[in-house]
C-alpha cells in the first residue's frame, strides 16, 4: 500500500442534471482520505480530460443516469489515449443497464456501480486497484 493520496475526478459527462448522486460519492470518497475535484454538471468528454489532465488524477469516477454512456464514455477513453493517459483508472455509476456493463468493461472502465452500491464499497475497490496499479 502507498502513502500517496488519490486524486479522483468525479464527472457527469452529457447533459443530465441530476447530481446528487455525484456529490455523495464525492463526499464520502473524501471522507475516506482522497482528493476529489468535483467537475459539476453537463461536461463534455473534451471538458472531462482536460480537467483530468491538467488536475493530474488517478482516478475518474464518471456518474451518468441519460442513456448515452457508451457514446460518452468511448470518446472519454479515446482521448485519454490519445493524450497517453491510458494510465488513468476509470469507474463508473448512474443508471446503466447490465447488458452494457460488459462491453464498458472491455472499453477500459474498471468497473461500473448501479444504484444502491455502498459508499464504502466504491472507495474500497478504487483503493485496491489503485495500489494494484503500483
Amino acid at each position: 500500500m502507498t502513502d500517496r493520496i488519490i486524486r479522483v475526478l468525479v464527472a457527469k459527462p452529457g447533459l443530465d442534471g441530476h447530481d446528487r448522486g455525484a456529490k455523495i460519492v464525492a463526499r464520502s470518497l473524501r471522507d475516506a482520505g482522497m482528493e476529489v475535484i468535483y467537475t459539476g454538471i453537463r461536461q463534455t468528454p473534451e471538458m472531462i480530460i482536460s480537467t483530468a489532465i491538467d488536475e493530474d488524477v488517478d482516478v475518474i469516477g464518471l456518474s451518468i443516469l441519460s442513456g448515452a454512456h457508451l457514446e460518452l464514455f468511448t470518446q472519454i477513453i479515446d482521448g485519454l489515449s490519445r493524450h497517453n493517459r491510458d494510465d488513468i483508472l476509470i469507474v463508473a455509476g448512474g443508471i446503466i443497464p447490465e447488458e452494457d456493463r460488459l462491453q464498458l468493461k472491455e472499453m477500459g472502465v474498471s468497473n461500473v456501480f448501479g444504484p444502491g452500491t455502498s459508499t464504502q464499497e466504491i472507495a474500497l475497490f478504487i483503493k485496491q486497484a489503485f495500489n494494484d496499479q503500483l
